[in-house]
Formats: structure tokens, C-alpha cells, sequence
């Protein structure tokens, strides 16, 4: 794969229980400015997803973010971005956040960052795109859910082909140096993006 250019990050729209994750998100911010790769995210300004807009944009980078009207109109969205998307549908906001970006991340987040971080991930299984879908593992976040992957692999319900799609790591510079240096396996096309 070559050099990054946009990252897509999905995370939390609150802080979580431990101040790490916080720092995480800044920390993660502060280096995509660095190695001036654009964040794509949700467009909010509250919690992780603010967190590391501001810290993108206190150092500089770019930040681009996606939000339907919805919550735009509840007063969330981030107002100081280097772009920010207001579109009509989560179904928009996710696929204009794919369109944009090269590689995907998951921080620690809920529900709606499971879910999102699942699609992208389904979408490499069905060959829809070749692009690497990473998790930071922030103080065993996501142990649970790879463990969760693993098991799947073990119970014949995921290949370990599509399990080896999803790069884990602990720390955020090795993460983006693995993202780089992905190569997406070789999987057919099952349906078409249109479909999807």
C-alpha cells in the first residue's frame, strides 16, 4: 500500500471511564498531523471524537469531518474543522467517510464505533475494497473483541484470511506503520459496492 493521505478514525462521542483514553485519541491526533495524514471522523466535537480533532488541528492538520443534519442540528458538530460534511443519512455519513479515506481505525468507543468499525471490515471480506482496518488497542480495550475474532476462526464462522484483515496493535506509530505497509489479501468480489 502506499503512503497514507486520510485516515478514517472511529471512536467515542463520550470520554469513557479512564483518562487514557483521552490521551490516546490526543496523542493519535498529534501524530497523524505529524505524518500529515488528513483525519476523516464522524464530525463531533464532544468526546474522543473531539479529542482528536483538536489535537489534529493543534498541530496543524487536517481534519474532515462527516455528520448527518440530525446531530448537526443538536449542537455537536465540530465547527472548527478544515472541512466539515453535513449530509442527510448515517448511511451517507459512513460511506462519504469510506470514500475519503485510506485506511480505517477503531479507538475505544461504543456501539455505534463496534458497528462501523464491523462494516468497513465486512466490506474488505466481500472484496469491496482492499483498504486496512485497524484497532489501537488502548489498555486491553479491545481484548475482549479479538478475542471474540479468534473464537469465530475456532467455531468456523470467520476465516482466518478475513481474521488476519484486522491489524491490532498497542502502540499508535507501529499502528500506522503496519496500516502502510498493509497488503490485502486476495478475496473475490461478492456483490457489488452498489448493493451494499
Amino acid at each position: 500500500m502506499a503512503a497514507l493521505r486520510s485516515l478514517c478514525v472511529f471512536c467515542g462521542s463520550s470520554e469513557g471511564l479512564r483518562p487514557s483514553y483521552r490521551r490516546a485519541a490526543e496523542h493519535f491526533g498529534a501524530l497523524l498531523a505529524k505524518r500529515n495524514v488528513a483525519l476523516v471522523f464522524g464530525g463531533g466535537r464532544v468526546g474522543l471524537m473531539g479529542a482528536i480533532a483538536d489535537a489534529v488541528l493543534a498541530a496543524r492538520g487536517q481534519a474532515i469531518g462527516v455528520i448527518p443534519r440530525a446531530l448537526m442540528d443538536r449542537e455537536v458538530g465540530h465547527l472548527g474543522l478544515t472541512k466539515l460534511h453535513v449530509v442527510e443519512t448515517m448511511h451517507e455519513r459512513k460511506a462519504l467517510m469510506a470514500n475519503l479515506s485510506d485506511a480505517f481505525v477503531a479507538l475505544p468507543g461504543g456501539f455505534g464505533t463496534f458497528e462501523e468499525f464491523c462494516e468497513v471490515l465486512t466490506w474488505s471480506q466481500l472484496g469491496l475494497h482492499g483498504k486496512p482496518c485497524g484497532l489501537l488497542n488502548v489498555d486491553g480495550y479491545y481484548d475482549a473483541l479479538l478475542a471474540l475474532f479468534d473464537h469465530a476462526v475456532e467455531e468456523k464462522f470467520v476465516q482466518p484470511l478475513n481474521r488476519s484483515m484486522v491489524v491490532a496493535d498497542t502502540d499508535p506509530a507501529r499502528l500506522l506503520d503496519r496500516l502502510e505497509n498493509y497488503d490485502a489479501p486476495l478475496v473475490p468480489r461478492w456483490i457489488a459496492r452498489e448493493h451494499t
